[in-house]
């Protein structure tokens, strides 16, 4: 969260980077993936999605969708497809804060002015601890510290105060990442196109404990919902003008398109090979 940014994001992950890579591919997006401490992965935008390409009409001209926008739709459309929760941090010249997408749950977010001043739901701190897993006393009474007026602090400090509570979790997020400087930790997260895609992912899913949800009656019902979630998501998102949330709302839908195409073809070969 470097100080002399005027916009920046990043998306931190409640599990290994191994398990982030196969869903991140499918946002296809430029991102550099890296551990952040033990059982903790970040992504990072290697672009600015929501100064340039991305861009949404207004009236008679055109506006950059801003990066709380972009950045919940990336989080809620990574969450969807897997079975640990996404917090999104975002600042830019106005505003910091933070989305945390977790399965098909409403996101939660908080938002603090430039200045630091709360603009917020002091319900959402608590949300947030109690889907993090964090202690419901000592945590959430130094979460609840940041929605309270504090003239020494700005906005981007509240969210380093943020990051501190989680690195109890043990995040630990790598050396320079806030400078925007290289880390020799990371990787970048290539497209590999969609064959190659949904195989390494749905071939790697059905070998864990999780086959039941990729084949068979269960993988029907969620494929079912996935679908039936995405299709209103992705209307919403195109009402709203946010690129974010259709895109994550198209993305549903095409997990659960794929997921019924998956199971169909797979039950349909010989012991299911």
């Amino acid at each position: 969260m470097d100080a002399t940014s005027p916009v920046g994001a990043l998306l931190l992950c409640r599990t290994v980077p191994d398990a982030v890579r196969p869903v991140a591919q499918l946002l296809r997006e430029p991102l550099l993936l890296a551990p952040a401490g033990p059982g903790w992965s970040v992504l990072v935008p290697e672009g600015e999605p929501w100064q340039g390409g991305r861009r949404a009409r207004a009236g008679e001209g055109e506006r950059a969708e801003p990066v709380d926008r972009v950045l919940g739709g990336w989080a809620t459309a990574l969450a969807v497809g897997s079975t640990w929760p996404v917090l999104a941090l975002w600042w830019d010249a106005d505003r910091a804060g933070y989305t945390l997408a977790s399965g098909f749950r409403r996101p939660v977010g908080y938002v603090w002015l430039a200045d630091g001043t709360p603009a917020g739901e002091d319900e959402a701190m608590r949300t947030f601890a109690e889907r993090l897993g964090l202690d419901p006393v000592l945590d959430v009474q130094s979460l609840e510290a940041l929605t309270r007026p504090d003239p020494d602090a700005d906005a981007r400090a509240r969210l380093r105060g943020l990051v501190a509570v989680l690195t109890r979790t043990g995040l630990a997020l790598p050396a320079g990442l806030g400078a925007g400087e290289d880390w020799e930790s990371a990787e970048r997260i290539e497209w590999p196109g969609w064959r190659d895609a949904v195989r390494v992912d749905l071939g790697a899913v059905e070998s864990s404990r999780l086959g039941p949800w990729v084949r068979g009656p269960r993988a029907r019902a969620l494929a079912g919902l996935q679908l039936a979630a995405g299709l209103p998501l992705a209307l919403w998102g195109a009402a709203r003008r946010s690129g974010g949330w259709a895109f994550a709302g198209a993305l549903l839908m095409a997990h659960g398109a794929l997921g019924l195409a998956y199971d169909r073809v797979r039950e349909g070969r010989p012991g299911g090979e």
